[in-house]
């Protein structure tokens, strides 16, 4: 099974699955910090939490949950 990933700068690598879905739609949608994010992310600071939504492709952010895992399965080739 392949994962998703954001890297940063700083050599992390952040695993795109339901949990952290879940915390950017929050980020998106509703008044929430960047030092909320990197907080939620296990981040250092709010510039890495930056770093990461810089990083992030739009269509992961917009898309919907229910249809990121088939979306995802379909980009690793799995049926």
């Amino acid at each position: 099974m392949c994962e998703l990933v954001v890297r940063l700068s700083s050599g992390k690598e952040i695993p795109i699955d339901e949990a952290t879905l879940s915390i950017v739609y929050k980020y998106i949608r509703s008044v929430y910090t960047l030092e909320m994010l990197a907080r939620d992310l296990g981040l250092d600071n709010w510039e890495e939490a930056y770093e990461f939504i810089k990083r992030l492709p739009a269509w992961i952010a917009w898309t919907p949950s229910s249809f990121f895992e088939y979306t995802k399965r379909r980009i690793c080739g799995e049926s």
